[in-house]
């Protein structure tokens, strides 16, 4: 079976890998269809990522069919089209039992920790599997995307009379401003790229964007009545505006990070400290998020259509990949067939 190794970042190869065996008890074996390409997988490519090893077999963000279930298996059967939480947990763990799997002290993310989905067949737990009897491939593929961006605005809570500033319109950013949307609170994009700010206006309909500059701060505080935003959202992964976000919160205000670094995060402590301000990471996302998520994609309250901007075949992926990693080519969210 061929699968694809990242062996080093920057450096991609085919190799061969022996078929799965049967599934074991409370295990699947699944066929792999689809495979979305995120923030993590480019930030492993370059290097950049801080929880990844290598060598790895990428890919967590995974539309599959279920080919096989082990003993005592109830919530798919074969046949089933998924969504799969490639967040493999201990669930005897601490953080787990307290109902926070997504940071167990165990934690293992497929194509981050552990082989992940640029191959055809692999075995793993079958309660990670979220079934769909309606949804495509590809719309499955995306969910993992859009359940960061859901825990992340969870865990900020914006209300519906406040306003949220979401820095970085990518694929995390983007994620986050579907369910930020859902709360009818007043919404801001921030982000240096106008092609993905024009998506974010023509595409999401979202109202108010800016590009950073000197008079940031004044700009915040004419959409907002005077004050700046009540959640601050940094989806970017850049150490220099996750550092500038401290001061862009109102007073009682919440600063959410969902994007991850490798640099120093640095602030004033007056800063942050005269607002009153709270800091929260976001990593991962819960099981119920995947259930929610494919439950609106299902009704139509959310719509995958618009995602999906690049596409490749599995056998073409280490020819196309570094384009992925320049935003100059457009790329919202790139898809990989292994049909």
């Amino acid at each position: 079976m061929k699968a694809l190794l990242l062996e080093a970042p920057k450096e991609f190869k085919f190799i061969d890998i022996p078929e799965p065996n049967r599934p074991g008890p409370g295990e699947a074996l699944v066929r792999v269809h689809r495979v979305g390409i995120c923030g993590t997988d480019l930030s492993g490519y370059l290097g950049k990522m801080p929880f990844f090893s290598y060598p790895r077999i990428p890919g967590h963000e995974l539309g599959v069919e279920v080919v096989e279930v082990g003993e005592g298996v109830a919530n798919v059967q074969p046949g089933d089209r998924c969504s799969v939480e490639p967040y493999i947990n201990d669930p005897q763990s601490y953080a787990s039992r307290r109902g926070h799997p997504n940071c167990c002290e165990k934690l293992q993310v497929l194509g981050v920790h552990r082989d992940g989905g640029l191959r055809r067949h692999f075995i793993l737990p079958a309660r990670k599997l979220h079934p769909s009897r309606s949804l495509a491939f590809d719309q499955l593929a995306l969910v993992e995307t859009l359940a960061i961006g859901c825990h992340a605005v969870n865990r900020g809570a914006p209300q519906p009379d406040e306003a949220c500033l979401v820095i970085g319109a990518g694929p995390i950013g983007l994620a986050t401003l579907e369910f930020v949307k859902l709360t009818g609170c007043k919404i801001i994009v921030l982000d240096m790229n106008e092609t993905r700010l024009e998506f974010c206006r023509s595409v999401m309909g979202i109202q108010h964007t800016l590009t950073p500059s000197e008079n940031l701060e004044a700009d915040l505080r004419a959409l907002t009545d005077g004050h700046l935003p009540d959640v601050v959202i940094d989806a970017t992964g850049h150490a220099g505006s996750m550092s500038a976000a401290f001061g862009l919160v109102a007073p009682a205000g919440r600063l959410v990070y969902v994007g991850i670094t490798t640099g120093e995060v640095t602030f004033k402590h007056p800063t942050f400290h005269r607002p009153e301000g709270t800091l929260l990471c976001s990593r991962n996302a819960l099981p119920g998020d995947f259930t929610r998520i494919i439950g609106l994609i299902e009704d139509g309250t959310i719509d995958t259509q618009p995602w999906i901007t690049h596409r490749s075949a599995f056998e073409d992926l280490i020819g196309v990949f570094p384009s992925y990693t320049k935003p100059e080519t457009g790329v919202i969210k790139a898809v990989v067939s292994l049909d």
